[in-house]
C-alpha cells in the first residue's frame, strides 16, 4: 500500500488528541493548512490551526502546546510533513539554566515550622522570580526543570523568620490524560473525562531546598498553596479546578507530607508516563497517585452530576 493510500485511509477516520476528537473534515483542513503554508514555523502552524478549528481554553487562549502535539502525532501517522524544527542551539546540546549566587546553598535551617512562621507562597510572575524558581528546581529537584505541558503556574515558598527567605517552589500544570486509579476513583469514562479533565490540575513539582529541615513545613506549604490555587488558575485560564493530583516516586519519597495535608492515596500508576501512547513502558516507573479534592462534591462535579 502506497503512502497516499495509507494517508487517505487514516484521514477517513476521526483522530483523538488531548481529550478532543477531530473529525475527518478537520484532519483534511489541517493537512491542507500544513501543505499550503510552507513559510510558517511549527508554532505558527499550531496557532493558525487552533484558531481555525476553535481549539481554545476557557479564557479564549489558543491551545498551542496541545496542537503541536497533535501535529507531531499526525506526522508520525504519515498524514503530513511538518517544517524542520527551528534550532536555537546545536543539536544534542542540553537546555541549560544559568547558575547564580542566589541558587547556592544557604544557611542550614532546622526546627519546627512555628519558629519560621508565617509561611507564604508567592506566585511567580516577574522574570527575576521565574529565573530563581527555574534554577532552584533544576539544581535541587530530582527531575530537574522541564518546560511543563499545557497550562501551568509556579510558586516560590517563603519563610518569614529570622529573615524572609525562599526555601522552595511548587509547580502546577495540566493534568495527565489517563490515570487508571484516578479515573476509577472519580468514576470517569472516556467521554466524561474529556469534558471535565480541564478541572483537574497536576502538582508536577514540589521542592523544599535540601539545607532546610523544618518540621511540618511541607504540609503547611501545601495547605497555603491549595487555598489560593483555584482563584489563581481561574484568573489565568478561565477554569476553576476541582481536584489536584500528584505522583510520588516510591523509590525516593514516601508521600508523608501529602498524607499529612489530607491528600488521598489511590494506589500506583502503570508506569507508562504521559507520552507513552504505544504502551511500550508499562510498569517501568510506577508512581503513587495522590489526589486532593478542592470541594467536598468534587467527584460528583467531575462526573457532571447536578
Amino acid at each position: 500500500m502506497g503512502e497516499t493510500t495509507v494517508a487517505n485511509a487514516a484521514e477517513s477516520h476521526d483522530f483523538k488528541c488531548s481529550g478532543r476528537i477531530f473529525p475527518a473534515c478537520e484532519i483534511a483542513l489541517i493537512r491542507q493548512v500544513v501543505a499550503t503554508c510552507r513559510g510558517l514555523s511549527r508554532k505558527e502552524l499550531a496557532n493558525t490551526i487552533s484558531e481555525l478549528v476553535g481549539w481554545t481554553r476557557a479564557n479564549g487562549l489558543l491551545k498551542e502546546a496541545e496542537c503541536l502535539m497533535l501535529l507531531t502525532r499526525l506526522e508520525a501517522a504519515g498524514l503530513l510533513t511538518l517544517p524542520a524544527k527551528q534550532q536555537t542551539r546545536p543539536v544534542g546540546s542540553a537546555t541549560s539554566i544559568p547558575r547564580t549566587a542566589g541558587g547556592e546553598p544557604g544557611v542550614p535551617l532546622s526546627g519546627r515550622v512555628e519558629t519560621f512562621a508565617p509561611v507564604s507562597v508567592e506566585r511567580v510572575r516577574e522574570a527575576e522570580a521565574r529565573q530563581r524558581f527555574h534554577e532552584l528546581v533544576d539544581r535541587y529537584h530530582p527531575l530537574g526543570y522541564k518546560v511543563p505541558y499545557g497550562g501551568h503556574l509556579e510558586y516560590l515558598v517563603w519563610i518569614s523568620q529570622p529573615v524572609p527567605t525562599v526555601v522552595g517552589g511548587l509547580q502546577f500544570s495540566s493534568a495527565a490524560w489517563r490515570i487508571e486509579r484516578r479515573d476509577q476513583w472519580i468514576g470517569w469514562d472516556d467521554r466524561t473525562r474529556g469534558r471535565h479533565l480541564q478541572q483537574v490540575v497536576n502538582n508536577s513539582r514540589f521542592l523544599l531546598v535540601p539545607w532546610v529541615h523544618i518540621k511540618n513545613l511541607a504540609s503547611a506549604t501545601l495547605a497555603h498553596v491549595l487555598r489560593r490555587l483555584p482563584a489563581d488558575w481561574q484568573a489565568q485560564y478561565g477554569v476553576t479546578p476541582l481536584l489536584v493530583e500528584t505522583f510520588v516516586d516510591p523509590a525516593q519519597y514516601s508521600g508523608t507530607c501529602y498524607r499529612a495535608a489530607n491528600w488521598v492515596e489511590l494506589g500506583e500508576t502503570s508506569g507508562r508516563g504521559r507520552d507513552d501512547r504505544e504502551h511500550r513502558r508499562h510498569g517501568a516507573q510506577p508512581k503513587r497517585v495522590f489526589v486532593y479534592p478542592l470541594r467536598r462534591d468534587a467527584r460528583a462535579q467531575l462526573r457532571g452530576e447536578p
